[in-house]
C-alpha cells in the first residue's frame, strides 16, 4: 500500500499544492476566499479588482471628527460681517427727530416769527446789532438753513448736508457768545451740545430709518461727512470774516 500521493502534480487532480495555488497551473477548487487577491477576467469578463471582497466596511478614522456644534457658530461669527444693528438705528432716529425738530421750531421763528420768534425782521435787526452787514440776507440764509436742515434730519434725507448746514450755524452763535461762558443762560452749553448732536449725525449717517438708506453717502458716511464739514467750515469763516 502506497503511503504518499504519487499522482501527477502538473495538471487535473486534488493536490495539496493545488488547494493554494495562485497561478492558475494547478487546478482544484477554492473553497474560499481570504479577500486579498485580485480577481482578473472571470466568468463575466470584467475587471473586478475595484470592488471590496473583503467582507466587512471600513471605519472612518476616529481622529477626523466632525465640526461640533459649537465650533460651527463659531466659524460663522467669524466670517459674518459687521452690520448695522436696531439699536444703532433707533438710536439715530432718536438723534435725528430730535435735532431736527429743534431746528425746525427754530426756522419757524426766524422765518415766520412763530412760537414768539423775532421773524426776519427781528432776527436781522439782532444780526446787525452784532456787527454783521447784509443782515437781512443773513436773516434768510440762516432762517432758511434752520427750518430746511432740521426739516431733512427729520426725514433723514440729505443728511451730511443737513448736519452740516445745522453745524455751522451753531459753529457761528458759538463764535458770538462764547465770551459768557459755558454754561447757560448767557453761555454756549445749549449750542456746543447741538453742534456735538449735529457732528454725531454729520459722521454717523442717519441709520437705516432714513429716507437717506442705501444712498452713495449713506454707503460711505466718512467720506461724505468729511465733504460737507469742509463745506461747513468754509461757510462758518465765510460768515464770520466776510459778513462781519
Amino acid at each position: 500500500m502506497a503511503t504518499h500521493d504519487d499522482r501527477s502534480r502538473a495538471s487535473g487532480g486534488y493536490s495539496d499544492d493545488g488547494f493554494y495555488s495562485t497561478s492558475g497551473a494547478g487546478g482544484g477548487v477554492h473553497h474560499f476566499d481570504d479577500g486579498t487577491r485580485t480577481i482578473e477576467g472571470g466568468a463575466f469578463g470584467k475587471d473586478t479588482s475595484a470592488f471590496d471582497t473583503s467582507g466587512y466596511t471600513p471605519i472612518a478614522d476616529l481622529d477626523d471628527k466632525p465640526a461640533s456644534h459649537h465650533d460651527t457658530f463659531e466659524d460663522d461669527d467669524e466670517r459674518r460681517p459687521f452690520g448695522w444693528t436696531a439699536g444703532a438705528d433707533i438710536g439715530l432716529l432718536v438723534l435725528r427727530l430730535a435735532l431736527g425738530g429743534a431746528f425746525v421750531v427754530h426756522g419757524l421763528q426766524k422765518v415766520f416769527g412763530l412760537f414768539g420768534g423775532p421773524g426776519i425782521d427781528g432776527f436781522a435787526q439782532y444780526l446787525q446789532n452784532a456787527g454783521f452787514r447784509e443782515a437781512r440776507i443773513l436773516a434768510w440764509v440762516t432762517g432758511v438753513t434752520e427750518l430746511g436742515g432740521g426739516a431733512l434730519l427729520v426725514l433723514g434725507l440729505f443728511t451730511p448736508l443737513a448736519a452740516a448746514g445745522v453745524l455751522g450755524v451753531m459753529a457761528n452763535v458759538i463764535a458770538l457768545k462764547y465770551r459768557g461762558g459755558f454754561f447757560a443762560p448767557n453761555g454756549v452749553e445749549l449750542e456746543v451740545a447741538y453742534a456735538a448732536m449735529a457732528f454725531a449725525a454729520l459722521f454717523a449717517g442717519p441709520g437705516r430709518a432714513a429716507l437717506d438708506y442705501n444712498r452713495s453717502w449713506f454707503r460711505h458716511p466718512l467720506l461724505s461727512g468729511f465733504l460737507c464739514l469742509v463745506i461747513a467750515a468754509g461757510a462758518t469763516a465765510a460768515t464770520l470774516y466776510v459778513f462781519r
